[in-house]
């Protein structure tokens, strides 16, 4: 993994928990989504105008991968309704990298360097500390939310699908930002127009007085995974796809400080095991 791929994950883990924590802010859920995908559309109409089209190997994991990313933003926002964003996040993001993991080193026959399958292993214990931890500071101040726990999981294992379906289409695409755009456009446009179609100008009302945080979150996801499918088309997908979930750290953070949810002891300590995972993988 090269200096500028290690960045540009990063860089996309930090922006991904701010636009998730932005659409936590939302309080009605379709409008929420309506304006993600709206902020999506826009962003992807403007780069697909600038970038060359993805080769037609791409186009049937491409349209895969758009119906993933719907029933992703269905159930991630279900999940922030259902429960805590420091209960939630960790179990949707922690899920994830353990499943794409086992799919990318089982099926598609990539080999780990032993340091950086220990980094992986490191990583993804601390990642599960912290959704557990989630799971039980929610217990300590009222039952455990078992409807946002399952949507939550459901959501890590449809990221997981969505990562792996992703990592083959744009390696197919060439075009990296073509594919981004059509991604996104295809993606975007389905929860606005399911909105429109059900409710009508009614849902234009419900969606003004939160636009600018739905569209501001649609264009941060734009440049999250944009900059994750291009480090994805130019590494292995098991330390792009863990890397990539120190995002919950970020999302810790988030919670802690604005929305006033309790960070405690142990989830400092899943968080240090976190950062471990993540300098054995940079080791080498």
């Amino acid at each position: 993994m090269t200096a500028a791929v290690l960045l540009a994950v990063l860089v996309a883990a930090v922006v991904h928990a701010s636009w998730n924590a932005v659409a936590h802010t939302i309080d009605d859920e379709l409008a929420g989504l309506s304006l993600v995908g709206a902020g999506r559309v826009v962003c992807g109409l403007a780069l697909a105008a600038a970038a060359p089209a993805p080769d037609p190997a791409s186009w049937p994991w491409l349209a895969a991968s758009a119906l993933l990313h719907v029933v992703y933003q269905v159930l991630l926002v279900r999940s922030f309704a259902l429960g805590d964003f420091g209960q939630v996040y960790p179990i949707a993001r922690g899920t994830a990298p353990i499943v794409v993991t086992l799919v990318a080193t089982t099926v598609l026959g990539e080999r780990l360097h032993p340091l950086t399958l220990a980094g992986v292993a490191v990583t993804m214990a601390g990642l599960v500390g912290l959704a557990v931890w989630g799971f039980r500071a929610r217990q300590a101040d009222a039952p455990p939310s078992w409807p946002g726990i399952v949507a939550a999981l459901g959501t890590g294992l449809t990221i997981a699908a969505y990562t792996v379906v992703d990592g083959v289409g744009v390696r197919a695409a060439v075009a990296t930002a073509g594919y981004v755009a059509w991604l996104m456009i295809s993606d975007g446009v389905a929860v606005p127009a399911y909105a429109l179609a059900r409710h009508g100008t009614a849902m234009v009302r419900r969606a003004r007085p939160v636009a600018a945080k739905g569209l501001t979150a649609g264009a941060l996801s734009v440049l999250s995974y944009g900059l994750i499918l291009w480090a994805q088309a130019n590494a292995q997908l098991a330390p792009v796809a863990v890397l990539r979930e120190s995002s919950i750290l970020v999302g810790a953070a988030i919670a802690t400080f604005c929305f006033r949810e309790r960070f405690g002891a142990p989830r400092a300590v899943a968080a240090a095991v976190v950062l471990a995972g993540i300098t054995l993988i940079l080791a080498r």
